[in-house]
């Protein structure tokens, strides 16, 4: 009699061990008890309305009547600049909030400048890569001490500081700084910099500014201004004598333009790279040129970023075959 009693409290002690587990892992039949469904994540726009560090963001969206875009299917992936780096922008650019949310054209190309037609996480962005964004002008970004660091149409940089946050049509990275398009072309970019102000009077004086300006995309292996003094010291030509030959200048400056936008990082590595003149040239791993009478140049800084190309600058100015 005992035995069956100890016998009936172990089965009903272990049908209620059993219940409590099912339970636990919510493994209930019971169809009264409703199975929790996970909370969706929200689209970008609405993850940024929650984030108070992206309120400016936020009203520059809606300024440019940008939210029924922002909130479609995507996928995006945005850079989310925070409310310090706006407040930066604004001062560099001159503009009060208002003026900048009053000109649309600007906004507008400014936040769709954010913004790249697919979802890349941070594990898969193309770096040193051109970055083709909404707007339709390219970024680039480096991997840099660890940094994740944009390169902008202007050649400023930002740092992603929060990378990956989730959204239900893309992927949201804040970053410290405003981006922005390019504003100048290869001729602007190198009337900008003193460097190059040899290469610009050959330019004018060649009467290819009006092709450099176009469309493009071109890439510029662009001699300074010490790498042009040398070559007239090799050639044995002052300055006016090479202005003057048109033909010769055509033919070295043309050697200089490769077509297509060739960043650093998409450098074919000793091949043969055919120029707009004709003849080809090579760079090989250490990034030195190789002309085609046997001479070396070094490329001393990489991608200058501009709205139709890309310049490389160079230490020596480079030969087609004579």
């Amino acid at each position: 009699m005992h035995r069956r009693i100890a016998l009936r409290k172990s089965l009903i002690l272990a049908a209620f061990g059993t219940a409590a587990l099912l339970s636990a892992c919510g493994g209930s039949s019971d169809p009264h008890v409703p199975t929790p469904t996970p909370t969706p994540a929200p689209d970008v726009v609405a993850l940024a309305q929650a984030t108070p560090e992206l309120g400016v963001l936020v009203e520059a969206v809606i300024a440019a009547g940008l939210v029924d875009t922002f909130k479609g299917a995507g996928p995006f992936t945005v850079f989310a600049p925070t409310n310090t780096a706006f407040a930066a922008a604004l001062t560099e650019l001159g503009l009060t909030k208002d003026q900048l949310f009053a000109n649309k054209a600007l906004l507008t190309a400014v936040l769709t400048y954010h913004v790249v037609p697919a979802k890349v996480a941070s594990s898969a962005i193309p770096f040193g890569k051109a970055i083709t964004t909404v707007q339709g002008s390219i970024l680039k970004i480096d991997s840099v001490s660890g940094a994740v660091v944009i390169t902008d149409g202007r050649n400023r940089t930002s740092k992603v500081v929060t990378a990956d946050v989730q959204a239900s049509n893309g992927v949201v990275h804040i970053v410290d700084k405003v981006i922005l398009p390019a504003d100048k072309n290869i001729v602007q970019t190198a009337q900008a910099l003193p460097q190059f102000s040899i290469l610009v009077e050959a330019v004018i004086a060649a009467n290819l500014q009006g092709t450099l300006s176009g469309a493009g995309p071109f890439t510029v292996f662009a001699p300074t201004d010490t790498a042009f003094a040398n070559l007239l010291t090799e050639l044995g030509l002052s300055k006016a004598d090479l202005l003057a030959n048109t033909a010769l200048l055509t033919k070295v400056l043309t050697y200089h333009v490769v077509p297509g936008r060739v960043l650093k990082a998409e450098v074919p590595l000793n091949t043969a790279i055919a120029t707009v003149q004709g003849d080809t040239l090579t760079v090989g791993s250490t990034l030195a040129i190789t002309d085609q009478r046997g001479r070396t140049s070094n490329i001393t800084g990489t991608d200058v970023l501009t709205s139709n190309g890309v310049i490389h600058v160079i230490d020596k100015v480079i030969l087609p075959k004579p």
